[in-house]
């Protein structure tokens, strides 16, 4: 089909406002998958897919429609992920379009993500089509919709599409507002150039990458080169998703769809990368390629000891498949040997985590989460440290800079005195406060990534009863007054439980993990004290009280001396015990302690 007939096009949304509702009914109604083969989230291959109702990989489908107008186009929709952690996926997405369908939910209206993804597509010059979703639902509010895109997305009302994906009302108008608005693909140059926009392991064939060729042809038996790593392969195959892969002949500049090589694994073939004909390359390129890097570490340990091999084939299988994923084998002094993991978020980590446990069946414990510190030394010298033992000794440090996002929280107005004083608590700095309508607040504020990691996410749905929504992307580093908060088990550092904390949160994250440890450490024959210290000063201590005889019950009167003679001795005994003694750590109470972490 020729370049004229062709629109690519994506569909972009908050989570869930309905956005893989629609791209069922699309397929639905231009007849792209059979009756039988129907079945809710059809693009969500996943088990946890399905369950959370998010899309975490992308899947792109080639439909064929009949317009109003009598003619015949080919429809390429790409479905993106809707999570922040896969922002740089969506833009590689939305840069292999030409448009974009943008969802706001009727119910909800204007969400925060809605805000990052309309400024992602009109970055790459995106033409965006509205569709007002959910119309059906007896609390929607069409007309305060219309006037939040006015006002907070600067598009006309009046060229919003109300629809329906559950009851299918709309879908027509939705598929002739895509081929009447998005223009075609322009014809490009002759030279080879595609963007690989996402890629997938097939354990028979190796590496197939999804792709959108801008310019020239791609057929099976044509040499092709990657330009980020200049390693040049063989296509064995070529073809589209009908959403199943479909071979065909070649590829035509506008065309989406799939290319087979012999690659082995994804880490060869980018995200983001441009694929060329290596006997006649292209000069440059296409922009906005970049290396995706991990922003949050973790340790991933197996329970039991013996599960270390089949964690570390569980660990390369996912890897294969998800190249932003990284691992490397570390050892702890408390939990044995595992490996340091480093993940996109905190989503791409809980996800990674329940494949491991689900899909492999291992058990395993993981430690705290922390983020990649830029540490600078005396000498000038400039390290990146994503794990607190790595953190060089204090005094040979100048400062220590940690990564902050900008972060963007819509609210309800009542909650505006308590969100900001949770920004307070976590060390944020609030840059505007912009009111969307009369109900809902808008603020912008800059935050360290390290404290938004754990709680603060599950803190804003809870306070504002699930009616608050947060989107937050990377903005650099900044330089904090930040500390290495050590645990002391009877003088001797703990590793597992070592973390970098800012100075005023030192003291109380010590007397919280102190008080934690002193449940789950076994009474000793003597006296345990647990430390929590910064540098060489103490901050916090609790005490696990020694296992005590009570050796004066033999004495029945006589003299107070005999007695106290018998406890110096104990008291001598039991001084003796402590200068030689170590303290054993059952895994159960690190287990427990980075549980409730």
């Amino acid at each position: 089909m020729s370049a004229s007939h062709t629109r690519n096009f994506c569909i972009i949304a908050h989570i869930d406002h309905g956005k893989t509702t629609l791209s069922d009914r699309l397929l639905e109604f231009t007849g792209t998958i059979a009756q039988r083969e129907k079945q809710d989230q059809l693009l969500d291959s996943m088990d946890l897919e399905r369950e959370r109702g998010i899309t975490i990989k992308a899947h792109p489908v080639t439909m064929e429609y009949k317009a109003r107008d009598g003619k015949k186009y080919r429809l390429n929709l790409l479905d993106t992920p809707g999570h922040v952690d896969f922002a740089y996926e969506v833009s590689r997405s939305l840069a292999a379009c030409e448009g974009a369908l943008l969802i706001i939910d009727a119910a909800q209206g204007v969400e925060a993500q809605t805000v990052a993804n309309i400024n992602l597509a009109l970055e790459q010059g995106l033409t965006i089509i509205p569709v007002i979703n959910k119309i059906d639902l007896p609390n929607a509010d069409l007309e305060n919709v219309k006037k939040q895109m006015e006002e907070i997305l600067a598009i006309p009302a009046e060229e919003a599409i109300p629809a329906s994906a559950k009851a299918g009302i709309g879908i027509e108008d939705i598929l002739e507002a895509v081929v009447e608005r998005i223009p075609p693909p322009p014809a490009g140059d002759g030279v080879l150039r595609a963007l690989v926009f996402d890629s997938l392991f097939d354990i028979y064939r190796g590496v197939v990458g999804y792709i959108r060729v801008f310019s020239g042809s791609l057929k099976a038996g044509q040499q092709v080169r990657l330009m980020s790593t200049n390693q040049s392969y063989d296509t064995k195959e070529v073809g589209v998703f009908t959403p199943k892969m479909t071979m065909t002949q070649s590829m035509q500049a506008g065309d989406v769809g799939y290319f087979i090589g012999n690659i082995k694994t994804t880490a060869e073939m980018k995200i983001g990368d441009t694929l060329t004909d290596a006997r006649h390359p292209a000069a440059e390129p296409l922009p906005g390629f970049q290396e995706v890097r991990p922003m949050v570490y973790s340790g991933i340990y197996p329970i039991n000891t013996a599960d270390l091999e089949p964690l570390k084939m569980a660990m390369q299988k996912l890897q294969l498949n998800d190249a932003a994923f990284v691992f490397q084998s570390e050892s702890s002094v408390a939990l044995g040997f595992g490996f340091r993991c480093g993940f996109l978020g905190l989503l791409h980590m809980e996800i990674i985590q329940e494949r491991l446990r689900r899909e492999y069946n291992m058990d395993i414990i993981a430690t705290y989460p922390s983020v990649v510190y830029e540490v600078e030394k005396t000498n000038g010298e400039l390290l990146l440290v994503d794990n607190p033992a790595n953190l060089p000794d204090m005094s040979v440090v100048n400062e220590i800079r940690e990564p902050v996002v900008k972060c963007r929280v819509m609210i309800p107005n009542e909650n505006i005195g308590d969100i900001m004083q949770i920004m307070m608590e976590k060390r944020g700095t609030v840059e505007s406060t912009d009111s969307i309508d009369i109900r809902r607040v808008m603020i912008t504020a800059t935050l360290p990534l390290n404290e938004i990691l754990v709680d603060f996410h599950d803190k804003i749905k809870s306070v504002t009863r699930g009616y608050g929504s947060l989107d937050y992307e990377p903005a650099g580093y900044r330089a904090d007054k930040l500390v290495k908060l050590e645990m002391l088990v009877n003088g001797d550092p703990v590793d597992a439980f070592s973390s970098i904390v800012h100075r005023d949160k030192a003291e109380g994250r010590g007397r919280a993990l102190a008080t934690k440890l002193k449940e789950v450490i076994p009474v000793q024959l003597y006296q345990v004290a647990i430390q929590a210290a910064v540098g060489g000063k103490i901050v916090a201590r609790e005490s696990v009280s020694a296992m005590r005889k009570n050796v004066t019950a033999k004495c029945y009167g006589g003299d107070i001396t005999r007695k106290r003679k018998l406890l110096e001795k104990q008291k001598e005994g039991k001084k003796r015990m402590k200068s030689i003694g170590t303290v054993n750590i059952p895994q159960e109470a690190f287990i427990q302690v980075l549980k409730t972490n």
